[in-house]
């Protein structure tokens, strides 16, 4: 995988930077990482990832999986690359997603989910792609002085893999309090326009809640959010905002 980050590295100083004007957030923003890159980088970093995890293959779970997020994905403000949707095996209410618009939802979440509230976790995630968190976090941490001193030879090498490695923890474990509330703003509004009941966002986060005291254990998806009753707040605002 390190050597598939190398490549991407070289691909990133070939493609150069770009102003895009990006739906999700409502800004203009510069890219170093443009989204062939990106998708190039996800399917590296989810073959590592497939190698390590166990995922399910029940066609019953993929189907009822499937069905609900190609509609979210349908809706969502980025259309410039494949969604894809896995399934892993663990019991813990978790859902992630990398580069290029790969999405992990772990079983645990999707058994305790109805419909509405796994729609609100895939909008969640599908959101975090469609404002392009994972590839901002990339650029923060590597830097362009920091890339183009290793395409010149210099020896900053294992500095690079090491930011590349902390971005990869942060796409799994969750991102900063502001791209998290995005996230679940934009998890509304997909939940929502796929013709769903955004209100699904409240209960699954009431259930995740609930599980978290129940089985003693810091959940990720609520270690590294905002509080609970912060985005309970923030999504009850979005809501009433669509009934305008």
């Amino acid at each position: 995988m390190r050597r598939k980050i190398i490549f991407f590295i070289l691909a990133f100083l070939i493609s150069g930077c770009t102003t895009i004007y990006n739906p999700a957030t409502g800004r203009k923003e510069t890219l170093f990482i443009d989204s062939k890159t990106e998708v190039s980088l996800g399917q590296d970093m989810a073959r590592q990832l497939n190698s390590e995890m166990k995922l399910v293959t029940d066609p019953i779970m993929d189907q009822r999986l499937q069905r609900v997020a190609q509609r979210v994905a349908a809706v969502s403000s980025r259309q410039d690359v494949t969604y894809k949707f896995n399934i892993v095996e663990d019991k813990e209410f978790n859902a992630f997603a990398i580069p290029g618009g790969i999405v992990y939802i772990n079983s645990g979440l999707i058994q305790a989910a109805n419909d509405d509230e796994l729609a609100a976790v895939l909008g969640h995630e599908v959101g975090h792609i469609a404002a392009r968190h994972s590839v901002k976090r990339l650029q923060a941490v590597l830097g362009y002085q920091l890339i183009a001193s290793i395409a010149l030879g210099g020896e900053e090498k294992r500095q690079v893999l090491q930011a590349v490695d902390v971005v990869f923890n942060v796409v799994t474990l969750g991102y900063g309090r502001k791209d998290e509330l995005l996230a679940d703003k934009l998890g509304v509004k997909y939940a929502n326009a796929a013709g769903f009941n955004p209100s699904g966002m409240i209960t699954l986060l009431q259930k995740i809640k609930k599980e978290s005291k129940e089985t003693g254990i810091n959940l990720v998806f609520l270690s590294s959010h905002p509080p609970i009753e912060e985005r309970v707040k923030l999504v009850e605002q979005e809501i009433a905002s669509l009934n305008k």
